[in-house]
């Protein structure tokens, strides 16, 4: 059922042209991943938000670390320099032929039988010379460490887009002696809490942790879709909040994936699909692994490409991927690819391939849809919110039928996947302009407190 906007609680007494807010910035996750070869999704979120918000003017901005001796003040400058360095590492902005893991994933779909096995395990190790880069920006900002909360302005937004950090006691404390902080949160979902067989054990206890101090200290939460929405909303309310404002954005794409990008030559005349996430149960990776065990019976099967870092109880996938020569040449798993190298691995896909168990958002599916590629994804109310009519659809659990769309769209004339082209037309995601816009007018208008 669709949310009325009257189910969520939302600040509907000021209006978008108040000044905006100083925002201290949380950046504490964002500057340890400079030892990560490429981003996941939260990490895309963390690094757009703190982008935003730390390139405003002075007065209006802000940045939060945890050190040694516990959350201080950082020079807002400074902490964006240290963040673009861990973009460079990620290589954010390179050309996608000047990323070794894309060309080591061209070579294994361009192989041919036992010659794929050579560079079909493409994984991105850190670059000594980028390490250095980012330990050195580290070095140089660590004396920048250190101004105390106390601070602080009155009545800054405090806002922290990743929970990290936040089950600890110690390091949300701090709030409850200033008042007059609106923390604000953006809850990506409840998942750990809903379904904790797909994650870590830790993450049972871990996660409900957070999410009570996020009730407890909160000044309001941002979350990307209404699904989430609804869940915060119960939580929060099971917890005493039952007048939580919670503001929905749907994420927007990179603007990577709305540029207009051909099938690259390089690609040319190869069958393959993508599927982009954390080797992790909840991802579902282990159904498409049967499928290409069923496929690669079959005379020239199409290639299926996994682009994403190898998670948590994942042994039947990686047992697959590395001790099954009969599905070795047909799987090429691309850990670490650059953004760039994503995108043009998506124009030359026949689909992006998505049966998630659950999901608070889905960005892989919205960057593919920018991209022009077509999605067959899990038939979930995440999904269906954010596709709409573009994607087809598919139960979690049918192997049979995510077989029998494997072989439909690979098939050189697909109707089904020119029918999906033109849905494809029709469909619309939200931009980074309105994104932020819808941001900032909620945390202007949150109660400012003494």
């Amino acid at each position: 059922m669709p949310l009325r906007q009257d189910e969520v609680p939302q600040l509907t007494d000021a209006t978008a042209q108040e000044p905006r807010r100083r925002v201290v910035y949380d950046v504490t996750r964002l500057v340890t991943r400079a030892l990560n070869p490429a981003p996941n999704g939260i990490d895309r979120v963390d690094f757009a938000l703190a982008r935003h918000f730390l390139e405003r003017r002075e007065e209006e901005r802000g940045a939060l670390v945890c050190t040694a001796i516990g959350p201080r003040l950082a020079d807002p400058a400074k902490a964006l320099k240290t963040i673009e360095s861990v973009e460079a590492h990620w290589r954010e902005e390179s050309d996608a032929q000047e990323d070794s893991v894309y060309r080591a994933a061209v070579a294994s779909l361009r192989a041919q039988g036992g010659d794929a096995n050579v560079s079909a395990r493409a994984r991105k190790a850190p670059s000594f010379a980028a390490l250095s880069r980012n330990v050195e920006a580290l070095r140089r900002w660590a004396p920048h460490l250190g101004r105390p909360l106390r601070t602080l302005p009155q009545g800054v937004v405090y806002f922290n887009a990743t929970l990290f950090l936040i089950d600890r006691p110690w390091y949300v404390g701090w709030l409850a002696s200033r008042p007059d902080v609106a923390p604000v949160f953006f809850i990506h979902d409840l998942l750990p809490i809903d379904a904790p067989e797909f994650f870590r054990s830790r993450e049972a206890l871990l996660h409900p942790a957070r999410m009570r101090h996020v009730c407890r200290y909160g000044a309001g939460a941002v979350v990307a879709s209404k699904s989430v929405a609804r869940r915060l909303m119960q939580f929060a309310a099971d917890n005493g909040r039952h007048d939580f404002p919670i503001c929905v954005a749907p994420l927007p794409a990179a603007p990577v994936f709305s540029k207009s990008v051909a099938a690259p030559a390089e690609l040319d005349g190869l069958s393959y699909f993508v599927v982009c996430g954390t080797i992790e149960p909840r991802k579902n990776h282990i159904l498409l692994i049967n499928v290409w065990r069923e496929l690669a019976r079959e005379a020239k099967p199409p290639k299926l490409v996994i682009v994403g870092k190898r998670g948590w109880l994942n042994a039947p996938v990686v047992d697959a991927l590395e001790g099954d020569d009969a599905l070795r040449p047909h799987v090429v798993e691309a850990g670490g690819l650059s953004t760039p190298g994503l995108r043009r691995l998506l124009a030359g896909a026949r689909a992006l391939l998505t049966p998630s168990l659950g999901e608070g958002f889905g960005l892989p599916v919205v960057e593919a849809l920018a991209a022009g590629t077509p999605v067959i994804v899990s038939d979930i109310e995440a999904f269906r919110e954010i596709g709409g009519a573009a994607p087809d659809y598919l139960d979690p659990l049918d192997g049979s039928g995510w077989l029998q769309a494997v072989r439909d769209f690979s098939a050189p004339q697909s109707p089904r996947r020119d029918a999906a082209l033109l849905r494809l037309k029709q469909w619309s995601g939200a931009d980074a302009g309105g994104y932020f816009a819808t941001i900032d007018d909620f945390l202007a208008r949150l109660p400012r407190r003494a």
